[in-house]
């Protein structure tokens, strides 16, 4: 049986090369042909991508225009009468706006002659107005002072006036814009609950003070520095942590542990809870 086995054994092996003669050729023929053919392929691709580069130069300088001397000429001369025509508007630019200048000037000047004219001329013997008033004259000074204690009454009362509306203005707005703290009554805010099922949402991670001084316990009524309610810190998403929407005007910010409701337009706190975060 054995011996069956090593002569069946040997004649495999002497078939083999006839097989590899009489059928396809041998591996090292198949990969040598492969490679011949793959550098036949890349050198015509490389011949083709030079032809089409060559081509295309071709007909950059097909369609490119000859640029004559005479041409290269009239623009240089277009350059100059531009520059030339640049110095002449900055020029003329510039006597107009001394002209409007001196316009300014005498209106001005008008305007403080009409302020110092008293009545107009109409007052008999004193037509030349404040600025002419004979020193000796009691009755024309004593009509000069009082018009000018007069004018400093009507500027002032000017100013109160103006005064007295910005501050109604503003507070009409506090008064539209007023934050209710009773939120903290309503069940769908119970923040405090909610963080208890949920710590890991409340540890946002380490505060950078923008200022560097450290932390201040902030009351409601505070106003704050502009850096600490900036985009950097503010609590965008509020319904994530069971808090409010802050509105327009307010804002949501952190501050260390601590969350602060400030009034972007004046950086007041309007509210705080502390040790909000973990």
């Amino acid at each position: 049986m054995r011996k069956a086995l090593i002569g069946i054994l040997l004649a495999a092996s002497a078939a083999t090369p006839a097989f590899a003669q009489d059928g396809e050729p041998a591996p090292q023929t198949r990969y040598q042909q492969r490679f011949e053919q793959r550098q036949q392929q890349n050198q015509q691709r490389f011949e083709q991508r030079q032809q089409r580069q060559e081509q295309r130069v071709q007909q950059r300088q097909e369609q490119a225009p000859a640029q004559p001397q005479e041409a290269r000429q009239q623009r240089v001369e277009q350059r100059q009468q531009r520059q030339e025509q640049g110095q002449v508007a900055q020029q003329q630019g510039g006597g107009a706006r001394q002209e409007r200048r001196e316009d300014r000037q005498e209106r001005r000047a008008e305007r403080r002659e009409n302020r110092g004219n008293w009545g107009g001329g109409q007052q008999q013997g004193h037509a030349d107005g404040w600025n002419n008033v004979d020193p000796n004259d009691q009755r024309a000074v004593r009509a000069r002072d009082r018009y000018e204690r007069l004018e400093d009454r009507n500027q002032r009362e000017y100013r109160r006036d103006r005064r007295e509306d910005r501050r109604d203005w503003r507070d009409d707005r506090r008064a539209e814009r007023r934050w209710d703290r009773r939120w903290r009554n309503d069940h769908r805010y119970d923040w405090y609950s909610y963080r208890n099922s949920y710590r890991d949402l409340y540890r946002p991670g380490r505060y950078y003070d923008p200022y560097g001084y450290g932390y201040n316990r902030f009351s409601i009524g505070i106003r704050i520095g502009a850096p600490f309610y900036s985009s950097r810190y503010h609590i965008s998403d509020p319904w994530r942590y069971r808090l409010p929407d802050a509105g327009p005007g307010y804002a949501w910010v952190r501050y260390y542990n601590d969350v602060l409701l400030v009034d972007t337009w004046t950086g007041e706190v309007v509210d705080v809870i502390y040790d909000f975060f973990w």
